[in-house]
C-alpha cells in the first residue's frame, strides 16, 4: 500500500487505507516551467487542472513535501460543502452585500465538481446526499425553525424536522430537532481517492509532479521567481503557494491563519443490524449545532466517522507528526459518541488521527500575491476546503492569467481578514477564545461579552 504514513508506519488516515498512488520522485537539480506550485493537497491539484484548463500548453510543476494528500486534503471528514464562507451565517457577517452572488457561486463548484468527477472517472465514493444538523439543546429548537425560514430568502432548501421527524431519518436519544438540506449543498466524498484521481488527471496533461520535494523558499529573479527545494531549484513565471496550515514557512503568510488541529475517529464496519438500530438511510453529512460542535458520516463500507469537538492550538503555530495523536481528545470523542449512540456500544474504533487545519479570524479562504504579482496564495479554509479549494484555485488562476475576471473585484477576494498577533499573544488569545466558546455552549449557546465584542470586529474563533 503506498500513501503518507506517520513515523510508526501506520496510515495517517482511515482514507489512506482505500487505494494507492505510485509516488512520483523528487526533484533533483535545476529545471524551468511557466508556473510552480507548492503544496499537492486539493488546492495545488485544482489550481494545476484549473490553469491547464485555460492554458494547455503551459509547463506546470507542482512540489509536494511529503506525498500528494498528505495534509488536510487526506485527512478530513471528506464533507464537500458548496458554501465558499463557512456556512451561510457567517456569509451574511462578512459579505452580507455579496452573499448572494457567493451562494450561487458555490452551488456551481459543487455541481462542477460532481460533473469532473463523473468526466475523469475519479471513483472517489461520491454519494450525493446533503446534510443533516441536530439540536440537541432545548434553545436550539426555535433557532432552527427560524434559521430555516432566513435561509430559504437567500436560496438556500433547509426542512425544519422536529423531534419525531429528525428521530425517524436517524435515531439518537439526544437528537430534538434537526435541519435537513439538499445534495446541491453538500456531497460526501473520499478525500484521499479525489486527491489521487485528480493528480492523475493532472498528470496526463502533462503537469510535472515532484513528491518528497521540500521547499526551502522563494527568490525574485527578474521577471520571474526561483523556487528552492532541497538538491533543485525551479524557475518559474509565477509560483503557487498552495501549502494551507503548513504555510509557516512563508513568513508572511504568518499572521493571516493559525493551524488548528482537529481529531477522528473512524469505526469497524457497522453490522446490519447495527446500521438498523440507528437508522440513517439517507446516509447524509451530520453535525450538531453547539460551538464546540462534531460531524459524523458513514464511509462507502458502513463505518461511522467522527470527529470534532475540540480544536487545538499548539503555541508557536506549530505542525508535525508528533501531533496526529492525542489520547485525551480520542477519549473524550469516543465518550461523547456512545452518549450519541448508546445502542452502538460495541462498536470500536481502530482509526483515529489529527490533522491541522488552517484557520483565518473569519473562517474563510484569502487571497494575496507578494514579489510584483508573481507569488500568489490561497489560504485559511477552516475545515471546508474540499469544496472550496477548487473554486479559489479558479482564482488563483485568474491572478495569473485572467486579470479581467468579474470575480476579482468582489470583496472577498480582495479584503483580508483581521490578522493574528505574534507570539506570545497569539496563543493567549487562541486558548481565552476557547475558553469563551466552552462557556457559551454551557450557556445555553449565549456568547459572553468578549465573544459578542470581537463579533463585531469581524473576529472570531470556531470548533
Amino acid at each position: 500500500m503506498t500513501g503518507a504514513t506517520s513515523s510508526s508506519g501506520r496510515p495517517i488516515s482511515y482514507w489512506l487505507t482505500t487505494g494507492s498512488s505510485a509516488p512520483e520522485p523528487p526533484l533533483r537539480g535545476r529545471s524551468k516551467a511557466d508556473i510552480v506550485i507548492i503544496g499537492g493537497g486539493l488546492t495545488g491539484l485544482w489550481a494545476a487542472i484549473q490553469l491547464t484548463d485555460t492554458e494547455p500548453s503551459l509547463r506546470v510543476e507542482l512540489l509536494e513535501q511529503e506525498v500528494i494528500g498528505f495534509g488536510a486534503s487526506g485527512r478530513n471528514g471528506g464533507f464537500c460543502e458548496a458554501s465558499l464562507t463557512h456556512g451561510l451565517a457567517n456569509g451574511i457577517r462578512h459579505f452580507p452585500d455579496e452573499i448572494e452572488l457567493l451562494e450561487e457561486e458555490g452551488r456551481r463548484n459543487l455541481r462542477e465538481i460532481v460533473a469532473f468527477t463523473r468526466a475523469h472517472g475519479i471513483d472517489c465514493e461520491l454519494e450525493e446526499t446533503g446534510t443533516l444538523r441536530v439540536a440537541d439543546c432545548d434553545h436550539q429548537v426555535p433557532e432552527f425553525e427560524a434559521w430555516a425560514e432566513k435561509a430559504r430568502g437567500y436560496g438556500l432548501e433547509l426542512r425544519f424536522l422536529d423531534q419525531p421527524e429528525v428521530q425517524a431519518e436517524v435515531r439518537s436519544p439526544r437528537w430534538k430537532a434537526g435541519l435537513i438540506a439538499p445534495p446541491s449543498d453538500n456531497v460526501m466524498v473520499n478525500p484521499a481517492r479525489l486527491c489521487w484521481g485528480l493528480k492523475r488527471v493532472a498528470l496526463e496533461r502533462g503537469v510535472v509532479i515532484r513528491e518528497r520535494t521540500r521547499v526551502d523558499g522563494i527568490d525574485r529573479d527578474g521577471d520571474g521567481v526561483v523556487v528552492r527545494a532541497g538538491d533543485g531549484s525551479v524557475r518559474a513565471g509565477h509560483a503557487v503557494i498552495a501549502t494551507s496550515a503548513y504555510s509557516g514557512w512563508r513568513r508572511r503568510l504568518r499572521h493571516l491563519f493559525v493551524p488548528v488541529y482537529d481529531y477522528v475517529l473512524v469505526s469497524d464496519p457497522m453490522t446490519s443490524e447495527q446500521h438498523e438500530s440507528i437508522g440513517w438511510k439517507g446516509r447524509q453529512g451530520m453535525s450538531d449545532a453547539n460551538h464546540q460542535f462534531h460531524y459524523f458520516r458513514l464511509t462507502a463500507d458502513n463505518r461511522i466517522l467522527w470527529g470534532g469537538y475540540d480544536a487545538v492550538y499548539y503555541q508557536g503555530s506549530r505542525v508535525g507528526p508528533q501531533y496526529d495523536q492525542r489520547g485525551a481528545t480520542f477519549a473524550r470523542l469516543e465518550r461523547h459518541f456512545r452518549e450519541a449512540f448508546p445502542q452502538l456500544a460495541d462498536l470500536r474504533f481502530p482509526y483515529r488521527w489529527g490533522g491541522a487545519i488552517d484557520t483565518t479570524t473569519r473562517f474563510t479562504v484569502t487571497f494575496g500575491s507578494s514579489e510584483g504579482g508573481r507569488v500568489v496564495h490561497a489560504i485559511g479554509y477552516t475545515g471546508l476546503g474540499v469544496g472550496a479549494s477548487r473554486w479559489a484555485a479558479g482564482i488563483v488562476r485568474d491572478m495569473i492569467l485572467r486579470p479581467e475576471s468579474d470575480l476579482l473585484r468582489l470583496r472577498f477576494v480582495r479584503s483580508r481578514p483581521f490578522p493574528f498577533p505574534p507570539e506570545p499573544l497569539r496563543y493567549v488569545a487562541v486558548e481565552l477564545m476557547r475558553r469563551e466558546i466552552a462557556r457559551a455552549d454551557r450557556n445555553h449557546g449565549r456568547p459572553g461579552l468578549l465573544m459578542r465584542t470581537l463579533d463585531r470586529f469581524g473576529i472570531g474563533f470556531d470548533s
